[in-house]
């Protein structure tokens, strides 16, 4: 079952991790799509704003992520490009350690799920590794983030999967809508628009 066009817009709030909102607009880019967004939160008591701007190719292969940082002792944007064949570019230098990711992942943002179960199409029962460049909320730093996803039964006009991230020794399973944009993210974040 594929996925159908994204909605102009969508807001998650955040659960347990930390307190906050996230705005995202999404608007056609060629073949693919421009999505635009804003994450505010208190973590650990520290207050943190995320803004991005990515855009993705007609297979939902990030190709360009702009992230803004504000913190109470400033600002920070850091880029990054990509050739759509696992190669990246951080702030205009060459990125090895990313080799062979495909979707750009912020730490700050439940809407970045949306990008690699876009990309991988899976049929239910099929599982895929998706690694991305994380970006960190603190201090934009990126590091290489393996992560898996199943696909699992649909739920009605929903999709259910299994996602783990070992690094973190984390797994939970996220419920999708139509549009494949997360709906609950257990403990991260829940959809509110």
């Amino acid at each position: 079952m594929a996925f159908a066009a994204p909605p102009a817009s969508a807001a998650w709030s955040h659960e347990l991790a930390r307190l906050g909102f996230e705005v995202a607009y999404f608007e056609r880019a060629g073949d693919g799509y421009r999505i635009r967004g804003c994450t505010t939160a208190v973590e650990h008591e520290v207050p943190w704003i995320v803004g991005y701007d990515i855009t993705v190719d007609g297979g939902w292969r990030t190709r360009r992520a702009e992230v803004t940082a504000r913190w109470a002792t400033g600002a920070r944007t850091t880029v990054l490009d990509a050739d759509g064949d696992g190669h990246w570019r951080i702030d205009d230098a060459a990125a090895p350690r990313l080799d062979g990711c495909l979707d750009v992942d912020l730490e700050s943002s439940a809407m970045t799920n949306t990008l690699p179960v876009h990309r991988l199409a899976l049929a239910a029962g099929d599982r895929a590794a998706a690694p991305a460049a994380y970006v960190r909320a603190a201090d934009l730093t990126i590091e290489r983030l393996e992560q898996a996803y199943r696909r699992l039964d649909n739920d009605g006009g929903r999709q259910r999967y299994d996602y783990a991230a070992r690094a973190f020794e984390f797994s939970c399973t996220l419920l999708y809508d139509e549009s494949g944009l997360v709906l609950s993210y257990p403990g991260i974040a829940a959809r509110e628009a």
